[in-house]
């Protein structure tokens, strides 16, 4: 009996939504045979969140008096537990709908860039795409739960843009050995080096998986160049029929600062010239072993938080994060013990220390993460010298 009584209610629920989403086409369908829909892919900013550019989707009808940006991209600091939602990645974001106008001035107020990829979509298509962005923009539907690298504001524009098609996209560029890793180091390089360390922290393995052309396309910048090159549909169509450039950047460049492996390469020249002033004089320096301690208990409360982001949170890409490995809660054991700890603490940790190099070297981490390994793997050796 509840069997047949869900089914019924998935019935009349789905009915619902059914003519919904009719009522929905019926109402949207009427744009003139001179509408278009273009991407509009806006260039970085000067904050983390905007430093990797951002993507909408367009659709214009002066005959009717349409003229709309539909944006992936917008979220709610008024959420409540807005930090806390986002360091668990249960974060949602929504769509939200506004004039080319206002869109336009939003930017350009930023000093971003923005260029637009016409589509060259037939006039069914067109209004698929039409019907398919207001349905989501239900407030039922509007809102998603985030993800950086497989649903973002990106993402979800390209998704449209193929579902409105109804037939598979053809890429033609070739498949490159760029990592997620690689591609967001580029967006960060000269001026956000600091950034990318804090992020090469965060990022486990799944940073490291190699992208196809596809995924490249989670970025809004590889995306334009991807769907600049791309066909649909048997006759092989361009996908993108003009592009237009609608403003400059006009965003004051930031200062470069300076480069964490120049401030952690001098610091660990400094401490292995009293690891090895210790090493010949056989003697500890008090002030040496308070700086131990320090980094040490630092290191495991690092470990501990990379440990909640790999156990706690559902990002998937802070998940199997080998810098626990160096980083590692058994540091702070070691920091209480200090020459008292097991010495198959010590030998383990330096393992770990040797296995978490290998990972940085290979994948192409922040170079900043190589003295500082460094650093705790000649500390740790001067205990097992003791």
């Amino acid at each position: 009996m509840k069997y047949y009584l869900s089914l019924a209610c998935a019935c009349v629920l789905f009915g619902f939504q059914f003519s919904t989403f009719n009522s929905l086409q019926a109402q949207q369908m009427p744009l003139s045979e001179t509408a278009w829909a273009s991407v509009l892919t806006c260039g970085p900013g000067n904050d983390l969140y905007t430093s990797f550019g951002h993507s909408a989707l367009r659709i214009c009808d002066t005959a009717n008096g349409i003229d709309l940006a539909y944006n992936y991209g917008t979220f709610n600091f008024g959420t409540p537990h807005f930090y806390w939602k986002f360091a668990q990645g249960r974060l949602d974001y929504c769509l939200s709908r506004g004039s080319m106008k206002h869109f336009f001035v939003e930017n350009g107020y930023e000093g971003r860039s923005m260029s637009e990829q016409r589509l060259n979509l037939t006039h069914q298509e067109l209004c698929n795409l039409y019907v398919m962005l207001e349905w989501n923009y239900l407030p039922e539907n509007r809102y998603y739960r985030y993800d950086f690298f497989r649903d973002n504001c990106a993402t979800r524009v390209r998704d449209m843009v193929s579902h409105a098609v109804g037939c598979d996209t053809v890429l033609h560029r070739a498949a490159e050995t760029e990592t997620y890793r690689h591609l967001l180091a580029s967006a960060m390089r000269d001026t956000m080096e600091w950034w990318r360390l804090g992020m090469d922290l965060l990022l486990g393995l799944a940073a490291d998986h190699r992208c196809t052309p596809v995924e490249r396309m989670f970025k809004p910048c590889e995306m334009e160049a991807e769907l600049a090159e791309a066909t649909m549909g048997g006759d092989k169509r361009q996908m993108v029929g003009e592009s237009t450039p609608l403003q400059p950047s006009g965003r004051i460049k930031m200062h470069r600062s300076f480069p964490p492996v120049v401030v952690f390469g001098l610091l660990f020249l400094l401490v292995a010239g009293l690891t090895c002033a210790e090493w010949k004089n056989a003697k500890s320096y008090k002030a040496v072993k308070v700086f131990d301690r320090i980094i040490f208990v630092l290191a495991g409360l690092i470990g501990l938080f990379l440990l909640f982001m790999w156990f706690g949170s559902a990002y998937y890409c802070t998940k199997w994060n080998l810098n626990v490995l160096w980083a590692s809660p058994l540091l702070i054991l070691i920091a209480i013990r200090m020459r008292k700890s097991p010495r198959w603490a010590l030998w383990l940790q330096e393992a770990m220390f040797a296995a978490a190099m290998l990972w940085v070297v290979v994948c192409g981490l922040a170079p900043a993460l190589v003295p500082i390994i460094l650093i705790f793997s000649l500390r740790v050796g001067m205990l097992l010298r003791r």
